[in-house]
C-alpha cells in the first residue's frame, strides 16, 4: 500500500514538474509493424502514458507499417533530429554500433523469460548507452519474440529442405551468413518491401515470428511455416538524441518512464498473442511443421561457425553476455 502511494506521489510530482516547465511538444514515433501488431499495440500505451504523464502537453502521433520509410531511413532521420522516435529490431543496430550483433545470434536466448532479464537488466542499459555517441538514446527493449522460417515451395521437415529456397533476411551481415550455412540463398530487403517480393516470387520465403507472420497477412503469399524458433528479436524503442537534450529532466523521466511501462505491456501482448496468431495462419491455410530433435541439432550445428565467425570481433561483449546467461542457468 506505502508502495502504491509513493508511487502516485512521485507521479504527480512528475505531473506538476511537467506542467509546469513544458511546452507543446509533438514526437513521431515510427515503426516497420502494421497496426493491430504487438509492437504498435506498446506505441499505443506508450502514447496514452506520455499523455496522461505530461498533462497533454506532449503528444506522440505514430506512424507504422513503415510510413516514414525503412529501419535504415529511420535511424538516418534520429541521427538529424528529423524523427524523435522509433522501435526497431536491436540488431539492425549493428551498423552504428557493431556490438549489437550479439542480438541477432542464433539461439541465443533458451525462453523469454532470459531474454527478460538481460535486455532489462545491467548488459541491455550498457548496450543502449553505446548508441548515444551515434546520435541515439535507448528508452526500453520491446520485442519481436522467436522467429521462425516460412516458404512457398515446400514443407520444411528436415534442415536439408531448406537448402536452395530464396529467403529474405534483415539487410545485416549475420543473417545472411547463417542463410548461406543452410544452404539457402539470402536476399537482404527491407522490410516494407517483403510482401511484395513474396507475392512476386522474387523470393521463396522469409522468416519472422508468428505475430508478424499473421500480421502481415504472409499467409496470402506463403503456403509453409516451420517453427524454428532459431532467433529472437529484442526490439529497441530509441529517441534522437538530438530531441533528447532539448527536454527538461520532468519530460525526460516522463518518456523513460512510460517507454519502460509500455515494454511491459508489449512483451505482455506480444506472448499472449502466439497462440491466436498461429491458430490463424492455419485457418488461412498454412502447413506448419515442427523439426524433430535431431534435426533442431543439425540446425544448431550448423548455425555455430556464423557465431564463431560474428562473436571474434566483439568477443568481450560475448562473453559478457554469456556470463550473464550462465548465472541464470545455473
Amino acid at each position: 500500500m506505502k508502495r502504491l502511494l509513493m508511487k502516485t506521489v512521485l507521479a504527480s510530482m512528475v505531473l506538476l514538474a511537467v506542467g509546469a516547465s513544458a511546452q507543446e511538444r509533438t514526437i513521431k514515433f515510427a515503426t516497420q509493424n502494421p497496426k493491430g501488431h504487438p509492437i504498435v499495440m506498446g506505441m499505443e500505451k506508450f502514447a496514452e502514458l506520455v499523455a496522461a504523464n505530461s498533462a497533454g502537453k506532449i503528444k506522440v502521433n505514430l506512424f507504422p507499417g513503415g510510413a516514414l520509410g525503412s529501419d535504415q531511413a529511420n535511424v538516418s532521420a534520429l541521427q538529424g533530429g528529423t524523427l524523435e522516435m522509433v522501435s526497431m529490431n536491436s540488431g539492425i543496430l549493428a551498423s552504428q554500433v557493431k556490438d549489437f550483433a550479439v542480438y541477432d545470434f542464433p539461439f541465443l536466448f533458451a525462453n523469454a523469460k532470459e531474454a527478460d532479464t538481460v535486455v532489462d537488466g545491467a548488459f541491455g542499459s550498457k548496450m543502449h548507452a553505446k548508441l548515444e555517441e551515434k546520435g541515439l538514446v535507448g528508452l526500453a527493449y520491446y520485442e519481436l519474440g522467436f522467429r521462425s522460417l516460412t516458404n512457398s515451395r515446400r514443407p520444411i521437415n528436415k534442415v536439408s529442405d531448406i537448402e536452395g529456397l530464396k529467403l529474405r533476411v534483415i539487410p545485416n551481415p549475420i543473417n545472411v551468413d547463417w542463410v548461406k550455412a543452410l544452404g539457402a540463398n539470402p536476399t537482404p530487403l527491407p522490410f516494407p518491401e517483403v510482401y511484395a517480393a513474396l507475392e512476386q516470387k522474387a523470393i521463396d520465403g522469409q522468416e519472422n515470428p508468428v505475430t508478424v507472420i499473421n500480421a502481415n497477412k504472409f499467409y496470402e503469399v506463403q503456403k509453409n511455416l516451420a517453427l524454428t524458433n532459431h532467433q529472437y528479436n529484442p526490439q529497441s524503442v530509441l529517441i534522437s538524441k538530438k530531441f533528447w537534450d532539448s527536454l527538461s529532466a520532468a519530460e525526460k523521466q516522463v518518456l523513460k518512464s512510460a517507454a519502460q511501462e509500455s515494454a511491459k505491456y508489449q512483451r505482455e501482448q506480444a506472448r499472449g498473442q502466439v497462440a491466436g496468431a498461429l491458430d490463424n495462419l492455419k485457418k488461412n491455410g498454412m502447413a506448419v511443421t515442427e523439426l524433430p530433435a535431431p534435426e533442431m541439432t543439425i540446425l544448431r550445428e550448423k548455425m555455430k561457425p556464423v557465431i564463431a565467425k560474428h562473436g571474434e570481433p566483439i568477443a568481450a561483449t560475448v562473453a559478457e553476455l554469456q556470463a550473464e546467461l550462465a548465472k541464470l542457468r545455473k
